[in-house]
């Protein structure tokens, strides 16, 4: 974890959606480490075991959650860093993934044209 102090413009990067939530004086909320991406200083912050090796394992979170406690406000992360190279990876032809197109009818034209 960075602190970011001082007057000036910061540039943060996070992965896929972004969600500020504002937590009032006593809430918690508990989350998947990976996907906080900042707090405020107000914030308290600590690492809770997820309570079973069997909910952690076929949970797929992993064995620890951020434990956050109000007031303040928290930025979340959708896709972590870990999470998007994961998919990237399965996505890989090398690792025998598949391409996975969006839906439109061009992308469905391509794959007539390209013989997919």
């Amino acid at each position: 974890m960075q602190k970011l102090d001082g007057d000036g413009m910061a540039f943060v990067h996070a992965g896929g959606t972004i969600v500020q939530r504002e937590l009032s004086v006593g809430e918690k909320l508990r989350v998947d480490t990976g996907c906080l991406g900042a707090l405020m200083p107000s914030v308290q912050y600590d690492i809770e075991f997820v309570g079973s090796v069997k909910s952690a394992i076929f949970g797929g979170e992993g064995f620890f959650y951020a434990s956050l406690k109000g007031p303040g406000k928290v930025w979340l992360q959708s896709l972590p860093f870990s999470r998007l190279a994961g998919r990237i990876h399965a996505a890989a032809p090398q690792t025998g993934g598949k391409r996975i197109g969006e839906g439109s009818v061009l992308g469905g034209l391509g794959d007539i044209v390209m013989g997919d």
